[in-house]
């Protein structure tokens, strides 16, 4: 997909939940969730202590006409449960490719929701990208499982900084061929 030329996020609905684009609405769950040290420290991008503003930033950002990154809320208000139980996104890539991120509130780890979110991401494959990546850091293996899980494969070892920790993070980098 090109950069210059935006696709109109769609709802993309599973039997558990719909993945709908962010809006501003979800800005205090989300701050909630983003303020726990088990999310953050779990990412490379949210910082630990939140500072004022970062969440008005965040949804402002992603909700731009101009967003190189496009993430969607699992809300699962359709099937009688919470409004938002954590964010799958896409970020553009060159070449075709684009990178799969999530983070999910800790009250709904280890159900699956994570698995089902990214899996249902890539059968959507909404901007009909050839090749999705994804890292996860290395002290986190149930990350790792939602990636082998939806079908991504190993490549290999790096590292990232993350923000919350302030330091560099080992991370396993996985792909997922799609065309």
């Amino acid at each position: 997909m090109s950069l210059d030329v935006r696709v109109e996020k769609k709802t993309i609905t599973t039997e558990r939940f719909d993945l709908r684009p962010v809006r501003l609405s979800d800005m205090g769950l989300i701050e909630h969730y983003a303020s726990d040290k088990r999310v953050a420290c779990n990412t490379s991008s949210i910082p630990h202590p939140l500072p004022p503003g970062t969440t008005d930033a965040f949804v402002a950002r992603v909700t731009a006409p101009d967003t190189t990154e496009d993430v969607w809320a699992l809300d699962a208000t359709r099937v009688g449960g919470p409004e938002l139980m954590g964010l799958v996104s896409l970020m553009d890539m060159d070449r075709n490719q684009t990178e799969v991120g999530y983070w999910i509130a800790p009250q709904y780890w280890n159900t699956g929701f994570a698995s089902d979110a990214v899996r249902a991401l890539v059968e959507a494959n909404p901007f009909g990208n050839g090749t999705m990546f994804a890292s996860v850091f290395q002290d986190n293996p149930a990350s790792a499982k939602v990636l082998t899980n939806c079908g991504f494969e190993y490549i290999g070892d790096a590292e990232v900084f993350s923000i919350a920790r302030n330091a560099k993070v080992p991370t396993w980098t996985y792909l997922k061929t799609l065309k």
